[in-house]
């Protein structure tokens, strides 16, 4: 079992804060959600501006507008009322074998797999099912990214809970609701609907048996995510919900939606691709720099291609889904092809879909900034917030990682060394604040201990919390500099865990602010820096998975045709 290690990188010296979007010592400027720690909190809250030397709270630059602010804050009291019962869930059930084992299933939520195997419905026969998956995952990848994005509302506190994940970014996305269990209940509730519908043929033990999977698939990731304290009840009951929602949308309206696309003019996929793009550009603001977006953006490409490319079975020569092919349901029984040959298919496909990929990112991301460059001379801009505008810099650098939702050519080694090794593939246990919101809740924590300290008289026994992030690794000295109870020793230093920076105490007695200031140098001093995110990363993924989609849904099809692994003569008219 390893543990999640933190960068020095994260902490600067003389204080200084990220270039990549990271506030931490002037958060209360930036993020409203956490004006009490700052003086002036109610005035700043009523929206009436403030002249304070220590750090002003300026209405315009809050984070999130002042109603989203109080959605926000009617939401975050239930977040943290479910940390305790959480932590003492995960206390009593968590066993090596149980952290393996929800570890390794989550990834069967995440979009990533979905996005690895989807491509095989469609080169083995399967389009219409295809085109189901990817309507749900589309929709629950964005409207959950929406919703998290809308509300910014973090992850339950760590500590006292442990995030077991071996995904290195799923913990910098917000926590409600939960994009997983709505990934794994869609498809669940998707798969169930096929089963008990009267045009299923299969044996009655066999439905059975994938009826009992469905459920226990759905049941194994909506309580893994409780279990590896990534989310809390409200994350995973909405995520849900949302879940069976676009379950039964797709199934009930799913076939009636893709028959009219396909029997439209070019117009239909047009107004699809407009309509997408608005959505895009609606997406909320989140509070802090999060994820959510860039995979909400990745999944709207791969809409816009997938509509196009169906939108052309049997308008294109060599098209394997030839006239009348399509009929409903675009089915080609691909079993008399072989095991072999069915392979090499899959093969061929991803090796285009890759070659497609490793060209087209570097091309976009060389050349595009010239352009945003031209469009930003005329007045317009990317208006996303955390994103770098291309006036600001000369180039991307090579190699950027901008997404993680498709493999890279590079990933492969790492996971076929996680399958030989399942049990030690990346899983990680990590304590403490992981993204700028955990840094955010933590702070809210330590400040609300200070003041029921001072309220109370207790000082230094209210700063022994299981909740403090510094647990009890921290000394006495570090304790009474944050709850401000007596006058720390000249000679000492507050080390922060995980072999960051140290952080040097006052000799004279701290201030509320100073203790503030500590605190957030300790919390912030744990967290990641933050990649420099770049204006031309939004229409590059457009662009990549659009391609990839309309490679995987029309394109390689029609190439096993001309290739000679097509199943034009398995068709009967």
């Amino acid at each position: 079992m390893g543990t999640n290690t933190r960068s020095k990188g994260a902490s600067h010296e003389n204080g200084d804060v990220p270039d990549a979007g990271l506030r931490s010592l002037d958060h209360c400027k930036r993020f409203p959600f956490i004006f009490f720690l700052c003086p002036g909190f109610d005035v700043c809250r009523k929206g009436i501006k403030t002249t304070d030397k220590a750090g002003v709270c300026k209405p315009d630059k809050r984070a999130l507008p002042p109603w989203r602010y109080r959605l926000r804050q009617q939401a975050l009291p239930l977040i943290r009322w479910e940390t305790p019962y959480l932590a003492w869930m995960q206390e009593r059930l968590r066993t090596p074998a149980l952290d393996s084992y929800f570890a390794i299933t989550a990834n069967l939520g995440t979009h990533t797999f979905f996005m690895v195997f989807l491509p095989m419905c469609f080169w083995c026969g399967q389009a219409w099912f295809g085109k189901g998956l990817v309507h749900i995952l589309a929709l629950g990848v964005f409207w959950t990214g929406f919703i998290k994005d809308f509300y910014s509302l973090p992850r339950p506190l760590s500590p006292p809970l442990q995030r077991i994940t071996m995904s290195g970014s799923a913990a910098l996305e917000y926590g409600f609701p939960s994009t997983h269990s709505a990934n794994a209940v869609s498809v669940a509730v998707y798969g169930l609907l096929l089963l008990k519908s009267p045009e299923n043929t299969l044996p009655p033990t066999m439905k059975l048996f994938l009826e009992c999977l469905s459920y226990f698939y759905a049941a194994s990731i909506v309580f893994g995510r409780l279990y590896c304290g990534m989310h809390g009840f409200l994350d995973v009951i909405v995520g849900s919900v949302t879940g069976v929602a676009i379950g039964m949308l797709e199934f009930y309206y799913g076939p009636m939606f893709d028959a009219f696309m396909h029997s439209s003019s070019w117009v239909a996929p047009a107004i699809a691709c407009l309509v997408i793009v608005v959505l895009v550009r609606i997406h909320p603001e989140p509070a802090d720099d999060c994820p959510c977006f860039d995979d909400s953006v990745a999944f709207a490409g791969v809409v816009i291609g997938l509509e196009f490319g169906s939108w052309t079975y049997g308008k294109i020569p060599w098209d394997p889904w030839v006239s009348h092919a399509y009929a409903g349901n675009g089915t080609v029984d691909v079993t008399p092809l072989g095991w072999g040959l069915n392979i090499v298919r899959i093969v061929f496909g991803v090796l285009i879909v890759f070659a497609w990929r490793e060209t087209m990112k570097p091309l976009l991301l060389k050349g595009l900034p010239h352009l945003f460059r031209l469009i930003e001379s005329c007045g317009f801009t990317l208006p996303r917030r955390f994103f770098t505008p291309a006036s600001e810099y000369k180039s991307v650098p090579p190699g950027s990682r901008i997404d993680t939702l498709f493999p890279t050519a590079s990933d492969f080694p790492r996971m076929v060394a996680g399958i030989r090794h399942p049990t030690t593939r990346g899983r990680s246990v990590s304590i403490g604040p992981q993204s700028a919101a955990d840094a955010y809740e933590t702070l809210a924590y330590r400040e609300r201990q200070r003041r029921e300290s001072v309220s109370s008289n207790q000082g230094l026994r209210n700063r022994s919390s299981n909740l403090d992030i510094l647990g009890k690794s921290e000394d006495q000295a570090g304790r009474a500099l944050a709850s401000g109870a007596h006058k720390p020793p000249s000679a000492d230093y507050e080390k922060i865990i995980a072999g960051n920076e140290a952080v040097l105490a006052p000799a004279d007695e701290p201030t509320e602010q100073q203790s503030r200031a500590v605190d957030e140098k300790e919390v912030f001093a744990l967290l990641v820096k933050p990649r420099v995110r770049y204006d031309v990363e939004v229409v590059t993924k457009l662009i990549v998975y659009t391609g990839i989609a309309w490679f995987a849904v029309a394109l390689i099809p029609i190439i096993f045709e001309v290739v000679g692994l097509g199943t034009n003569h398995l068709q009967t008219y």
